[in-house]
């Protein structure tokens, strides 16, 4: 039997998780990775795939509306009858919210989780589920160790100017703040770009794009700027997510619309982005292949956004060396990429046309002043491998 690191990331109704064998050099394929989707419904499901591609299950869990704690236990049931050959000796897991002190992964015990329930008005969309996967794992495997790692760690390099907001300091005093997200994402491209490019120590604008998008930038690996702030509906327009948003349109449906904190929330995080303003759907893929203008204007909209970060992250940088593109649409949209580099060629940016059709790893012409890159990223590789270094497994 083999040791192995499991991660998890715990969402509101979904489980993702991976399964990675102990090794000096970990290998960034997992033996087996899935998710538990639909927790709390009926269709709770079930499916995980080994490291070729190879589908493992895709089945209905047999409770009905799952809790996590349920969710958690079918997960572990179905592991030890299906991956007997690996032994879980460290759990990983995807924080969210480090706030202000957590900058690097750590070994969670009784008085970090405590510090991790204080940050919940942080973060409270999130960070409830992500703690709920750490008392699931706790109940179910008292005696392995757990480790935290945050998404917002990786950018407690920027400077102080590039975190803070203009409102009174004893708001930023209480943790009011900038705090960026998307970071163990952004930890894994900075970790790998010096593989892919002689310009990696240089000034680099990282696309994270996804239902969730955020960018940022970063010099001699280490960031400088992003787009998200103290949450993460700030930024670029996402599939569901608002985006940058004028304070007063909260100010204005407040006060004209009668709506509270509850309806707002709802608006900003799941009826506006991609989908609010396409009325069609968050999926960039229908969007690309729908013909109704309010799609197109869409895609035009998040295009548009990502130029006009990009252009503020070289400012924060001092210029742009590179970009790069990960995430689902960052990875898989060629459409995408195009128009963005069309909006950025004035910043020296231009594509091989056919590099870029077929998802090549570096996509600009050869005469572009900046390379243009696509690196897939891997964060729960990222998750296993603070694991195995912090415990020194």
């Amino acid at each position: 039997m083999s040791k192995a690191i499991l991660t998890i990331n715990a969402g509101s109704s979904s489980i993702k998780f991976a399964l990675f064998p102990v090794a000096h050099d970990l290998e960034q394929n997992a033996a087996i990775s899935g998710q538990i989707e639909g927790i709390g419904t009926p269709a709770a499901k079930l499916s995980a795939k080994n490291k070729e591609g190879v589908k493992l299950v895709n089945t209905n869990l047999p409770v009905a509306n799952p809790n996590h704690q349920q969710a958690f236990d079918h997960l572990f049931k179905w592991l030890a009858a299906n991956a007997a050959a690996l032994e879980i000796t460290a759990v990983g897991h995807r924080v969210v919210h480090g706030g202000e002190h957590f900058s690097k992964p750590l070994k969670l015990d009784k008085e970090v989780i405590a510090k991790l329930t204080e940050l919940i008005p942080l973060a409270p969309l999130h960070q409830p589920h992500n703690l709920s996967g750490i008392h699931a794992v706790t109940a179910l495997m008292p005696n392995e160790p757990q480790v935290a790692c945050f998404d917002t760690a990786f950018h407690r390099t920027q400077p102080n100017v590039a975190q803070i907001y203009g409102l009174p300091r004893h708001l930023t005093a209480e943790g009011v703040r900038r705090y960026g997200f998307h970071g163990l994402s952004y930890e894994f491209i900075a970790r790998t770009l010096p593989e892919h490019t002689p310009r990696a120590e240089g000034r680099v604008v990282i696309a994270h794009l996804g239902n969730g998008a955020s960018m940022a930038a970063m010099v001699g690996r280490k960031g400088v700027a992003t787009t998200m702030g103290f949450t993460a509906v700030d930024g670029l327009v996402m599939g569901t997510r608002v985006g940058s948003l004028d304070p007063g349109v909260i100010l204005y449906l407040m006060e004209n619309k009668g709506m509270g904190a509850k309806e707002i929330t709802q608006l900003l995080y799941k009826e506006s982005g991609l989908l609010g303003v396409s009325g069609v759907s968050q999926d960039m893929r229908d969007l690309l292949e729908s013909d109704k203008p309010e799609a197109q204007e869409a895609v035009d909209l998040f295009c548009y956004r990502i130029a006009r970060e990009a252009g503020s992250l070289a400012a924060a940088s001092g210029g742009l060396d590179a970009l790069v593109f990960t995430g689902g649409i960052g990875e898989n949209a060629v459409e995408i990429r195009r128009r963005v580099a069309i909006l950025l060629s004035w910043m020296g940016i231009k594509l091989d046309p056919e590099a870029n059709a077929r998802r090549d790893l570096r996509i600009s012409a050869p005469d572009s002043q900046v390379d243009v890159l696509v690196i897939p990223t891997n964060e729960e590789w990222m998750i296993a491998h603070h694991a195995q270094t912090l415990l020194n497994l």
